[in-house]
C-alpha cells in the first residue's frame, strides 16, 4: 500500500475506492459506503477494508455539522448522495474497530508522530460521527428532594 499523508483518502486503497465512487452510477454510491463500513464492522481478526472503512466514514462525517470538507485530490470527483442516517452510527463502529486494530494501518507508520497524526483524524471523525450527548448528563437530586 502506498500511503503519502494522514488524510482520510492519503493511500492507494482509500483513492482506488473513491475511483469506484466516481464509476458507480449515482444510485449506486451509498450501498458501495455501506458494504464497506459493514464489512469492517463485521470482520473477524484484521478488517482488511480498514482504509476504505475510514475514506466512507469521512464521506458520511462530511455530511455532519463539525464535519470536514474533503477537499482533496484523492477523494471522490463525483457528488455522493446525502447519505442515510443510520450510516452515521454504522461509520462510527467501523472507525472504532479500525481503532481497535493495533496491528492495521496505524501500526505501519515509519514515523510514529504520523501514526499519532493517523489516529487524531480517526478521533475527529468519530467525534463528528458520535458526538457526546446532552441527553447522558443529568443531575443527581439532592437530600430532601
Amino acid at each position: 500500500m502506498g500511503t503519502w499523508g494522514t488524510g482520510p483518502f492519503d493511500n492507494d486503497t482509500a483513492a482506488d475506492f473513491a475511483d469506484a465512487l466516481d464509476e458507480a452510477e449515482p444510485g449506486a454510491r451509498e450501498a458501495m459506503v455501506r458494504v464497506v463500513l459493514v464489512r469492517t464492522v463485521d470482520a473477524t481478526g484484521h478488517p482488511w477494508e480498514a482504509e476504505e472503512a475510514v475514506a466512507a466514514a469521512a464521506l458520511v462525517a462530511a455530511q455532519y455539522p463539525g464535519g470536514e470538507a474533503l477537499e482533496t485530490p484523492y477523494g471522490p470527483e463525483m457528488p455522493v448522495p446525502a447519505f442515510s442516517a443510520d450510516l452515521r452510527a454504522l461509520a462510527d463502529e467501523a472507525l472504532a474497530r479500525v481503532a481497535d486494530d493495533w496491528d492495521g494501518p496505524a501500526s505501519n507508520w515509519v514515523d510514529p508522530a504520523d501514526g499519532k497524526e493517523w489516529r487524531a483524524m480517526l478521533a475527529r471523525l468519530r467525534a463528528v460521527l458520535y458526538p457526546p450527548s446532552s441527553l447522558t448528563l443529568f443531575e443527581l437530586p439532592t437530600q430532601g428532594d
